[in-house]
């Protein structure tokens, strides 16, 4: 089944804090206004009004929206489905090696050219029709392919992830909060094949092993770095305050509030 391309714009008047994201396709990110922050498993990025960015898909990300100087954080966003992607490059060969890596575009006459016509329509609703986005889609794959050619290895690869090293994986992405299944399709693994490897690899439950390295973050995070629970607990991989106050009070016998003063 075909599926739909998605053309759309965001506004945000407030800061927003997303949760885990995990893109099942690569998505153009154009900031209008405000700033944006992504934070990896390994690093984080800033982006500011005027930025273009290229987010390649299965990478495990927060995303955070922050207006500035008065104004909203204002995005476009152009995701690449599977289905355009497999139907533009069915007769050409991509010209980079699969990538893992965002792309940061200097600003060009041909992306300015490119958000610019789409900016009008988001007048009159906030997504556009699908023919015009399904246009809009093969065109910015145009562009991006003109303006650097290492967009392919972002766009024009459709491999699922191979089977990674386990305990690297997981040490550097406990903090994201998935479930099993989607850590298993990350790490190339069937959801059973995951638990019996990472029980072989960690000697204990990936639950159990969760939620101690978690708690172990957050506890060094107000022990050490004396931030409040309310702004470590989605930082650590917790789902709301609630839960992470209950878990840190069972493991280390006070509550995270107490510690801190709060």
């Amino acid at each position: 089944m075909q599926e739909v391309a998605e053309v759309f714009i965001s506004c945000k008047k407030e800061v927003h804090y997303s949760r885990e994201q995990m893109l099942p396709q690569p998505a153009l990110v154009r900031v209008i206004s405000g700033g944006i922050r992504i934070a990896a498993a390994d690093r984080s990025y800033r982006f500011f009004a005027g930025d273009t960015i290229l987010f390649p898909r299965d990478q495990l990300a927060r995303m955070s929206k922050l207006p500035l100087n008065g104004q909203s954080c204002v995005t476009i966003s152009v995701i690449f489905s599977k289905y355009r992607l497999e139907q533009y490059y069915k007769e050409i060969k991509p010209m980079a090696e699969r990538s893992h890596e965002p792309i940061i575009f200097a600003d060009h006459l041909l992306l300015q050219s490119l958000f610019n016509s789409l900016q009008p329509y988001f007048e009159l609703a906030d997504a556009l029709p699908a023919d015009i986005a399904a246009c809009k889609v093969e065109e910015a794959i145009c562009i991006l392919r003109a303006i650097n050619p290492a967009a392919d290895g972002l766009l024009g690869h459709f491999e699922v992830p191979g089977k990674l090293d386990l305990v690297t994986f997981m040490e550097q992405n406990f903090r994201f909060n998935l479930p099993l299944e989607k850590f298993g399709y990350l790490t190339g693994r069937s959801l059973t094949t995951f638990k019996k490897d990472f029980k072989r690899a960690f000697n204990t439950s990936p639950g159990r092993w969760l939620t101690h390295k978690r708690l172990e973050l957050a506890h060094y995070q107000i022990v050490e770095q004396r931030r409040k629970p309310s702004e470590v607990y989605l930082d650590a991989g917790f789902e709301d305050l609630s839960h992470f106050s209950f878990a840190f009070k069972k493991h280390y016998g006070y509550s995270p509030s107490q510690f801190s003063g709060l």
